[in-house]
């Protein structure tokens, strides 16, 4: 059976944690799905108007998360990380039960969704794949930000650049391509903050259940994790995630180039809002194994964690 075949979970999947910004212990399970039924959140802790889908024109907060809600206002928060490993793996459909408001932040990265969905493998269906394909470029731009998607063949590729004045995490840049490049220093690399700022996050009723086990933190010229970073663009590479996790709320896998200067949530958010008011801007093509030799899962993410 081919990998352009739509897939699901295998066996159900659990994970416990603490929500970032809740500071609420969070339960959530990953369970099989029929093909074309898409990523479906649903809230056990709630009886009625309990669900809600992970579409970028249900985002209804940007602020130093994603967040989707429903038309009874019912929400989920911190979704990216949990959507971009979703992506990754190549997941097309799952109903994710959360027992709270806030995906659990676990180690503050997706490798633990990474691993744990790979252990538990992959339900692979008759379904071919849908995929987005990007006919034209689309900018949007905010003060010195912006991010642009344009054609490409095949592949998607993120160009991300974080610009910062402190010191250890300055310029930096990286370019993947999602498809085809080992992704295990994006999937791995952790959320971030400056230690001056968590005072005004907190004050902000965000960050509540943050520490040094889920976020890196920056003081002046020094990391506070005794551990250090992971891999030398971690913090670039966090972005990238998001951006990732981020795009899954397009509903499909994407074909296209992606150059992104100082962005986060909102712009991705407000990028897909713009790419889909104009139907001219993008196709939804069904993928059919005669005519795309091409896997559109990362292999290689695959292969690492096995």
């Amino acid at each position: 059976m081919s990998l352009l075949n739509q897939k699901t979970i295998k066996n159900p999947v659990i994970f416990r944690g603490i929500g970032l910004h809740s500071g609420k212990i969070s339960n959530i399970c990953l369970k099989p799905s029929d093909p074309n039924s898409g990523i479906v959140f649903k809230r056990t802790d709630l009886s009625i108007n309990n669900i809600i889908f992970p579409n970028f024109s249900n985002v209804d907060n940007t602020i130093l998360n994603t967040t989707v809600s429903n038309e009874y206002g019912v929400k989920v928060s911190t979704i990216e990380h949990l959507m971009g490993a979703l992506f990754g793996l190549g997941v097309d459909n799952a109903l994710i039960e959360i027992d709270s408001e806030e995906v659990p932040i676990l180690d503050g990265s997706a490798i633990e969704f990474i691993k744990k969905i790979s252990m538990s493998g992959l339900k692979k269906s008759e379904a071919p794949i849908k995929i987005i394909k990007i006919n034209k470029k689309i900018v949007f731009e905010e003060g010195k930000k912006f991010i642009s998607i344009e054609p490409s063949k095949l592949r998607l590729d993120i160009d991300f650049e974080l610009k910062y004045e402190n010191s250890v995490i300055g310029n930096q840049r990286n370019k993947v391509n999602i498809y085809e490049d080992d992704l295990s220093s994006v999937f791995e690399s952790r959320t971030f903050c400056l230690f001056e700022d968590i005072e005004k996050i907190q004050k902000n009723g965000l960050a509540k259940g943050g520490n040094l086990d889920n976020a890196i933190v920056v003081k002046d010229d020094e990391i506070m994790n005794k551990e250090g970073l992971r891999n030398s663009l971690e913090f670039v590479n966090h972005k990238i995630l998001d951006c990732v996790g981020d795009l899954y709320t397009s509903g499909y896998r994407i074909i296209g180039s992606v150059i992104c200067s100082q962005g986060g949530h909102y712009m991705t958010n407000q990028l897909l809002k713009k790419v889909f008011k104009n139907k001219d801007n993008f196709s939804i093509i069904e993928i059919q194994e005669r005519n795309l030799p091409h896997s559109l899962i990362n292999k290689r993410l695959l292969r690492s964690i096995a």
